[in-house]
């Protein structure tokens, strides 16, 4: 089945909601998954008039959703992780925005952790603007791609006993993102 590009953001800026956005990821961990989330997020979805549409992104390391137990927080934060003092921020550019009629998306585009910065290509789908409570559009995309922690600068692991590592390499990102047209 063949699919039609379209441009479901008409020209304009457009920015994150952070209430009804969210920046998360997901990693194994031993036999588990584990799963957290970035509070403060920004995102801003830019369309020109020829149809061509770029998305900038940024969370704040220290804003990860994990409170307890504080030695734990701490540990993400350090430099075994995220280095938040020396990078407090995540960051990502779209190189290729792509929407299809049948409602899929696809963004590519450069991801950037503790200044380490890979390529990564995230697919999902989206959602074309409707008039808001405000009178401005809005509309939302829901994206998902997997990123080699490694490949990023997060290179923490620690050995199990009988074999194999605590963490997984691969980390899966979501990302759901409620875009509001600026005046």
């Amino acid at each position: 089945m063949s699919t039609t590009a379209v441009t479901p953001f008409a020209a304009g800026t457009y920015a994150a909601d952070p209430v009804h956005s969210s920046f998360g990821f997901a990693v194994k961990h031993i036999v588990s998954t584990f799963r957290s989330s970035f509070g403060d997020v920004s995102a801003t979805l830019v369309a020109a008039e020829n149809g061509e549409v770029t998305i900038e992104g940024s969370a704040k390391a220290e804003s990860i959703a994990i409170v307890q137990p504080e030695q734990f927080r701490a540990h993400v934060l350090s430099p075994e992780f995220f280095d938040a003092a020396n990078y407090p921020e995540i960051t990502f550019s779209s190189t290729n925005v792509a929407f299809d009629a049948d409602g899929t998306a696809r963004v590519e585009g450069k991801l950037t952790i503790k200044d380490n910065t890979v390529d990564v290509v995230a697919t999902g789908t989206y959602t074309e603007p409707v008039e808001g409570l405000t009178g401005a559009a809005v509309g939302a995309i829901e994206l998902e791609t997997t990123v080699d922690k490694n490949a990023v600068g997060l290179t923490w692991n620690a050995p199990l006993p009988k074999g194999g590592n605590v963490l997984a390499d691969e980390v899966t990102l979501n990302i759901h993102v409620e875009f509001v047209a600026q005046a």
